[in-house]
């Protein structure tokens, strides 16, 4: 493809559009394409693998777009943030299948290239890229969540290597992941500035997870633990007990991109589909419109809500695109996409009116039983990612600059 530096996006828009019409696989046209749903996430288990998925995975990540913003000599598209975007919207407009979904992408190749050494960023962000390592995350402990500088895993200096002794608990997809980007104590004299954040690799002996079953049905979340784990000396990012400057970054990416997928008709929302149309359908209409006074107000409210929300985030990422990074406005966002997706669930049960009752069993359609559920899921979208309450203390210091209580 020629390099149009940002000056002609028009044409760089047309080449865009005509490369993915060109080399997306046809299998996935069929919205009812069979495809493993784990291949999305790519990693170890799919090398070698045909499926269609990963065929759209390694096309994507051979132009660099599945990280188009990235430089290229880490394999990336080295695209300006005009092009990037470009890039995005032409995926969105052709309802093309996202590429690879990964933490790697979202929250830790961010900080690798704002913090790694040279080695680790050549060693680590093409295998991001190219979809070869699924990665998790090892924040949360049992005694260790909303306060998470007070985490106790250990990580001692054994000389010619580190070993890792703890349990982290919530780890998203730990069970599916090979490697973990993890928060350590490597000092226990002191709080936030004894912590390390180091890389490992979860096929090591002494690592084991344990899936959680939650309240949905689903087990998406994990507890992990490591016992006598050996890690590499290089697999220290950063100074050595520097790590909470690491982890404050990276939460703000995991913000951003958790905000991100709040959108009205995702699933991180809860259960997919239109409220508007979901209600018209169970509460019925008169002239025209939703027969529910009151619950039409207060879904249209919810749409006017997440419509400013999806201006908000498309406004901060244009800002973190530009080279400004994300700030403490992700707090903003996350604890406001709670909330809209909390009320939004909320409403569409209401909707359903006794078919909203459901949780299995005959007499309920699947769309039903998955809106219960997913109601029930959206619970934790104000835990996950920094509490509401958290994001709350980080907007009053560090967007209002309200002084701490006396």
């Amino acid at each position: 493809m020629a390099d149009f530096g940002g000056a002609d996006l028009d044409a760089f828009r047309s080449e865009v559009r005509s490369w993915l019409e060109a080399n997306y696989p046809p299998e996935l046209r069929d919205p009812n394409a069979s495809t493993d749903p784990e291949a999305v996430w790519g990693g170890r288990r799919f090398e070698g693998s045909d499926d269609p998925q990963i065929v759209w995975m390694r096309r994507m990540a051979e132009k660099g777009w599945t990280a188009p913003a990235w430089p290229k000599e880490y394999g990336g598209g080295g695209l300006d943030p005009k092009q990037a975007r470009v890039v995005e919207q032409e995926l969105a407009a052709g309802r093309y299948r996202p590429p690879l979904l990964s933490f790697g992408i979202w929250m830790l190749g961010p900080v690798l290239l704002e913090y790694a050494t040279e080695a680790q960023k050549r060693e680590h962000l093409p295998k991001i890229i190219n979809g070869e390592i699924r990665w998790c995350q090892g924040y949360s402990e049992p005694g260790a969540g909303s306060d998470l500088a007070g985490l106790q895993t250990r990580c001692v200096d054994k000389g010619d290597h580190w070993q890792i002794d703890g349990q982290k608990v919530w780890t998203s997809y730990a069970d599916k992941a090979d490697w973990c980007f993890c928060l350590v104590r490597t000092d226990t004299s002191k709080k936030h500035e004894g912590i390390s954040f180091v890389l490992i690799d979860m096929a090591t002996a002494g690592v084991e997870t344990r899936p959680i079953r939650l309240i949905s049905g689903e087990s998406p979340f994990c507890e992990t633990f490591f016992t006598e784990v050996k890690i590499p000396k290089d697999n220290l990012v950063g100074r050595l007990n520097g790590g909470w400057e690491i982890a404050k970054r990276l939460l703000q990416y995991e913000r951003q991109n958790i905000s991100a997928g709040f959108g009205e008709g995702g699933t991180a929302g809860g259960a997919s589909g239109d409220l508007a149309n979901i209600a018209t359908q169970y509460v019925g209409q008169e002239d025209g419109r939703l027969a529910d006074l009151d619950l039409r107000a207060r879904i249209t409210t919810n749409k006017m809500n997440f419509q400013a929300l999806r201006l908000t985030i498309a406004r901060s990422a244009a800002e973190s695109r530009a080279g400004n990074g994300p700030s403490a406005a992700t707090s903003i966002i996350k604890y406001a996409a709670a909330e809209f997706a909390k009320e939004r669930s909320e409403l569409m049960v209401e909707a359903l009116g006794h078919q909203g009752l459901g949780w299995d069993g005959e007499g309920y359609a699947p769309q039903e039983i998955a809106a219960v559920r997913g109601w029930l899921r959206t619970k934790a979208n104000s835990i996950e990612g920094g509490t509401s309450e958290i994001n709350l203390n980080v907007v009053a210091k560090r967007v209002l600059g309200l002084p701490d209580p006396k």
